[in-house]
This record gives structure tokens, sequence and C-alpha cells, in this order.
């Protein structure tokens, strides 16, 4: 009598989902991936393979190549033409013009540090450039101009005679194109008492003259401090007055060790008493308080000598936002913020700093971002807002300032970005969407990655359209070590819709940054100093990998052999998929699946090419358009699912099926 045949069963999966790596792949749900890359799981029966990136070509038709190695990239939009501007290794900078594909220099080598650059854009007329070593800088599409400012005037000799107020000239800058200072005067009991800057100019990289004229009197001198940012510049703040000198022979100020060098000073005095110290030079590369030391007193005898402290600037800048019309940096726990009617201007009642001193900033801050009406400051495990700016009516600048998170925060200062609503960040342990004041951590399902990432490399974002969705997209170096690669390499973490899944676009692709234009937002990256457009390339061929759930099709107490499996496709041209039927213990051997092309030959054996109306080459395969990839297959198992890798572009997978008989329990 013969075997009654066993039962087959079948298992179909059309209603994709993402990846998810933190379970093991017999526990994921049977609709999600253990392994999802350069394939978007779009939605039911829809999964597209991405397009491959595409080299940028300079107006020339060239590849764009910068200078030196890139390392920040990041967007502007000025004079409504939009920018890639590139910082390098050598300090220099370039801009790639989008529209027009022009190369050309933002500034000269040596002008910035070798990494670490911030950029925020103002308006649309120029951007400001945070450097953690050589201050603050803007760019307006053609000058690069040190923000180097006067701080403040102080009056080395009050003169006499005078009716009316001085007029004050403050010397020009020492940068082409920069911004002349000005300043206003103020006289009492025939002498000049004040001097109040109305505009503290751009490009000083020294300390201006100052001259007094007119007004009827004769006497009046004034020096000028230059406000800078730049690292190792020093101030010097009085301590104690003394007593007893002499306003029309100011004593001399000493500056020894500290580090540095080049810094000279000139006291101020009023009514016997030394009340500020002025910089002539604030100097360079100060690591540490110097030893200050003021003159005595021409009378030593019942009077006492000044003493100051040196104040070196030793904190770098780490970030540049504009809010609220304003430019802010941060240096430090300390956010600077410049007046409400000038963004170069930080001196004037409207300007001013707050430092944090609360205990949950732990550390500096690393980056701030405006989006949905607030400044984000963010710390490396805290996050605060600053919202609600008003002016007073004496003119000084008032906001609220609110810790959103004491536990969550960053130091991945370029895996920060906004997204939609949210503000979106990456820190070493997973991705956080910020919404409001609530931070919820949207990355569980890339927990096994997290673990085999090289945080020594960059780690880098922003949006980008794909398949007209709008996506979120983190890059990242991974090690060999990682299940499912090859190579160590960089990948991009791609969200949305609460699904995940991984596009690779150039194994050494250091930074990514996103870029609106014409209507769409795109993604760019360079690997070292090439140029490319992401996702930009329908054509070319892309290595995919798509690994299916193990699934206990529904039994998991019973083993099962796998007979046969299919893959629905639809595709446009030929493509080959390779494809194993995996269990919990391994891999069947390769099965190679494919439609081929079909060339039209004439008599004397020559190809025939078939075109359309534009000219374009028209190919021809067998079954195109749908197709049903199906094979026999040998496996055995608990658990039992696919793994198919190709290199072609430009398919669409519909439908996984699975044909299989269940056997022995246990």
């Amino acid at each position: 009598m013969a075997a009654a045949e066993q039962k087959k069963s079948y298992a179909v999966i059309k209603n994709f989902k993402g990846l998810n790596t933190k379970a093991n792949r017999t526990a994921i749900d049977e609709e999600e991936f253990g392994w999802i890359e350069n394939a978007m799981p779009v939605g039911f029966g829809n999964i597209k393979i991405v397009p491959a990136q595409i080299t940028l070509k300079d107006g020339s038709n060239a590849a764009v190549s910068f200078a030196n190695t890139v390392t920040t990239l990041t967007s502007c939009n000025i004079g409504l033409n939009d920018y890639l501007l590139g910082f390098e290794a050598d300090g220099r900078s370039e801009y790639y013009k989008l529209d027009t594909g022009a190369k050309a220099n933002v500034a000269v080598t040596g002008t910035f540090s070798s990494a670490n650059v911030a950029v925020a854009q103002y308006k649309n007329e120029r951007v400001f450039i945070g450097d953690p070593d050589n201050g603050l800088f803007t760019w307006d599409g053609t000058t690069i101009l040190n923000v180097g400012s006067v701080g403040s005037i102080g009056i080395t000799a009050v003169g006499s005679s005078y009716v009316t107020a001085p007029s004050v000239t403050i010397s020009a800058p020492n940068q082409t194109n920069g911004t002349q200072a000005t300043a206003t005067a103020y006289i009492s009991a025939n002498a000049v008492s004040a001097i109040s800057i109305i505009n503290g100019g751009t490009g000083y990289t020294a300390s201006p003259t100052v001259t007094l004229a007119g007004g009827g009197g004769s006497g009046a001198t004034a020096i000028a401090q230059l406000l800078t940012f730049k690292k190792g510049a020093l101030y010097i703040s009085v301590t104690k007055g003394g007593s007893g000198y002499n306003p029309s022979s100011a004593p001399a100020v000493t500056i020894t060790s500290g580090g540095g060098a080049n810094a000279t000073a000139t006291a101020i005095v009023a009514g016997n008493a030394v009340t500020s110290v002025i910089m002539t030079n604030v100097g360079n590369n100060f690591t540490s308080a110097p030893t200050v030391t003021i003159a005595a007193p021409p009378t030593p005898t019942g009077n006492t000598t000044a003493t100051a402290i040196g104040v070196p600037n030793l904190d770098q800048i780490s970030s540049v936002a504009t809010f609220s019309g304003r430019v802010w940096v941060s240096t430090g726990r300390t956010v600077t913020y410049s007046a409400s009617t000038n963004p170069t201007d930080f001196v004037s009642v409207s300007a001013g700093s707050v430092t944090l001193t609360d205990e949950t900033l732990h550390g500096n801050i690393q980056n701030m971002l405006s989006a949905n009406n607030f400044l984000y400051i963010f710390g490396d495990d805290s996050i605060n807002v600053f919202s609600d700016l008003r002016v007073s009516t004496a003119g000084t600048t008032l906001f609220t300032n609110t810790n959103v998170s004491a536990s969550v925060g960053t130091n991945l200062k370029y895996g920060i970005f906004p997204y939609f609503r949210s503000v979106l960040f990456m820190n070493r342990y997973g991705m956080y969407a910020l919404v409001g004041s609530t931070t919820s951590k949207i990355s569980d399902p890339l927990d096994g990655i997290f673990p085999y990432i090289d945080f020594t490399q960059p780690v880098t974002g922003g949006q980008v359209l794909l398949n007209n969705i709008l996506c979120a997209a983190f890059s990242f170096y991974v090690s060999s070590t990682l299940p499912f690669i090859t190579g160590s390499r960089f990948v991009q973490a791609v969200f949305f819709e609460k699904k995940w899944f991984i596009t690779s676009q150039g194994n050494s692709l250091g930074y990514v940054t996103s870029a609106p234009i014409g209507g769409l937002i795109n993604l760019y990256g360079v690997s070292g100093t090439n140029l490319y457009k992401l996702y930009g390339d329908n054509t070319a061929n892309v290595s995919s990998t798509i690994k299916t759930a193990l699934s206990p099709m529904k039994d998991p107490i019973r083993t099962k052999q796998a007979l046969k499996f299919g893959i629905e496709a639809t595709l446009s041209n030929s493509a080959t998929f390779v494809v194993t039927v995996d269990s919990e213990s391994g891999s069947s051997p390769s099965y190679t699946l494919t439609n081929t092309s079909i060339d039209w030959v004439n008599n004397s054996s020559q190809v025939v090419v078939w075109t359309n109306a534009f000219s374009t080459t028209i190919p021809w395969i067998s079954s195109g358009g749908y197709n049903l990839y199906k094979s026999d297959a040998q496996q055995y198992g608990k658990y039992l699912g696919l793994t198919m890798t190709s290199s072609d572009p430009g398919f669409i997978v519909n439908t996984f099926e699975f044909e299989h008989e269940l056997r022995v329990r246990f």
C-alpha cells in the first residue's frame, strides 16, 4: 500500500515591513527583514531597489573633485542660489553651485581648522561659519570676512574745554569689504566721559585706532579693544582698582606666561583708580591664565596697587545657529547672541550671552539647531530649548531657557537635523526624535547594528526624497564583523513611516548633507575629495540584499522540508537573482534565477538596435514586466526564509512565496 502523500503548506509574504536587528531572525515578525540593503520596503507588495549614487559634474562636464579631503559638508542658499560647501583638511573651503556646476574657493588654505567647522544660514543673504580655533566668519557668496569687531572703547585722556561731544572715528577694518565700526562720545563737565559703540563693524583682525575731533575742546584720546571668538585670545579683568593713579599717565601692564604671545594692553584710569584694562592686541595661543601685573601708582606711599587677572578664551566655537533674526554662537557652556538689529553686532544692549550652569549639562555644549520655533541646545546627555524671545523696554533681550531632556543628548554634531515637525539626532546608542519637549527613541529595530559602528568615523545625516517619500538618513561606518555585510564601510540607515532599511552609496562616503533644490530634497555626499548626489542614478548597477525573517510557518515545533520557493518581481530590464533557502541551521546551495535579454539580429548576424521617438535604446527581455521566479528548494528546519541578492537596478519585488511539508515534531 502506497504511503499517504504529505500535505503541502504554503506561505506568502506581501505586507512588507522594515528591518529588525533587535531580535533574532527566528523571532522577528514574518513580514520584517533580518537585513534589507539598497531595497526600500515602500508598501504592500512593493519593495523598490534604490538608485545608486551619481558623480556630480562641473561646468565643463568633468567629475567634481575638491582640492583636499572634505571634513565638513553642508548646504546653503545665498541670493536664491543653492550651494554645497566643502571645508577641507588643509583649512580651505570650496563651493559647488548646484544649478550651474560652478566650483570655486570660498577661502584659501589655512583659513579654517582641519575639521569640526559649524555653519548656519542667515536669511538668504549669507552664512555664518564658526571655526573651532579661528573664530567667527561670514560669507555672502563672494567675500569671506572674519567677524572681528570693536568690543569696547576705553578713554585714556578725558581732555578739556569741550562744548559739545567730539566726533568719533574708528579706523577701517583690516579686511577688504569689512564694515567700519562707529561710535558716539558723551561729555560731562567739559570733558569726554564715555564712548558708546553704535556698530562694532566686521573684518577687524587687529584693534583699530580711535580719533576724537571737534566739540570745541582738545586732549581727549581713546583706544579700542577687539572682540573675537578666536580660541587663545586674551582679555583682562581688573580685580582691584588701587588708588593714587594719575589719569594722564596710565600705569604699564605686563603680561607673562600663559602659553601665548603678542598680547598687549593699556590700563584705563578714572578717579585715580584703574577701572579697566583694554587689550590693544588680544594675542594668540593662550592656554592658561597668564600673570598680569599693573605698575604701582607714581606715589606709592598711602596708595594701593591695582591688580588684574588674565582671562584667556579657552573654549572653541562648537556651533553656530540663527534664531529669531539673531546669530547664536556656543563656546564651552556659554551661548553668545547678536543684537536684534544686526547679526554681527555682539556688543549693543540687545546682544548678550548666557552660561548654562545647571547640572543637566555635563561638560560643554555640543551643538545648536534652530527648528520649530525653538533653539535646541545639545549636550552629551541633555537638551535645552530657548524660546519666547523678546526685547524688554530697556532694550535687553529676554527668553525662556527650558531643559527638555536631562538624560539623552549627543556629541555627534553632524547627526542632528529637522524632519517634519521633529528634530532627529543620533548618539552612540540610538536614534531619537525630539517633538516639542518629548524625546523618543525610534531606532529599536537597529539595536543589533550599534555594537558594530565605528564612532571614530564621521556620523552625518539629512533628509532625502526617495520614491516620492520624505525619508531621514543617518550615515555611519560599520565594521566587517557585522553579520550580513562584506567589508568595513559606510552605510546609511534610512527611516520613513516607522520603518528602517539600509543603503550603501559608496564604501568610503564620509559626509552627507541635504539640499532642497527645485522643490525636491536631495542628499549629497563626499568620498575623500569626490562629490556625489546620492540615489541619483536609476540605471547603474547596485548591490541589493534582502533577508526575510526565518518563519515558523505557523507551527514552530514541527520540522519543515522546503519544496519550492517563488519570487514575484516587476522588471523593465533583464535581471539576475541569487537566492538561498535559509533555516536556523544554515543555508541551501545558491539558486540563480534570471529573465534573459533578447537580441534581434539581421541576416548578417548584426544586432539590430531598437530606439524610441526620443532616440533611447529599447531593451528586449523575456517576460518583461511582471515575472514569477520559482524553483525547487532543498532545506530542512523549524524555521524557513530566503536570502536574495542582485546587482541589477530598477526592479520591484512584489511577493515571496514558500511551499513546504511538515515533518517531525521536536
